[in-house]
């Protein structure tokens, strides 16, 4: 049976990043409970990400190494799937559609508020780490144009003049579902 990922989780006491060494630490821990499975690397590689935010250098040269696989092998991998990130992220992944429904009725412009409001291009995330903010193709909420996604909450018919709105909402723990958002 997995761990759970607050077996992994660093100390509550501690606000610091952890150290490189950590890191591998923690990786050798996640490493053990997925080398022997088929199909473990991708779990790996999840876990690590939910544990750190990002999967930085030496977490995946230990998680590489753990496996028996080059670094370039296990780097490819982390890069073909779009769900990996080698940079840190927020707290909060922002994603706007810019699918042709949610382009046509003012996707663009809800992202231009939301880079503006952020102070970030997309790809980006905010000095206080709190938001990142990317983009996609289609959430399969076209009649509910525009669409944003705020890590697993659709926000539907989003308008740029109430992104304030909405990011005080999110930070407040107001995040309401997607059923009942009218941003």
């Amino acid at each position: 049976m997995p761990k759970s990922l607050d077996s992994f989780a660093p100390c509550a006491c501690c606000d610091r990043p952890l150290t490189e060494e950590e890191m591998v630490t923690r990786c050798h821990e996640i490493v053990q409970e997925y080398k022997d499975k088929p199909g473990g690397l991708i779990p790996a590689l999840q876990m690590a990400q939910s544990l750190f935010g990002y999967l930085p250098k030496p977490v995946v040269k230990a998680i590489a190494d753990g496996f028996g696989k080059s670094y370039s092998e296990v780097s490819g991998v982390v890069s073909f799937y779009s769900f990996f990130s080698t940079r840190p992220r927020g707290k909060f992944l922002i994603r706007v559609c810019l699918g042709t429904a949610c382009y046509v009725r003012g996707g663009k412009d809800v992202l231009e508020a939301l880079k503006k409001k952020l102070g970030v291009e997309v790809g980006e995330t905010t000095p206080d780490r709190n938001f990142t903010l990317d983009v996609g193709r289609c959430f399969g909420a076209c009649g509910m144009a525009p669409v944003v996604m705020i890590n697993d909450t659709v926000h539907q018919r989003v308008k740029p003049g109430r992104i304030g709105e909405l990011l005080t909402r999110v930070l407040t723990g107001e995040n309401p579902t997607a059923e009942r958002e009218r941003a």
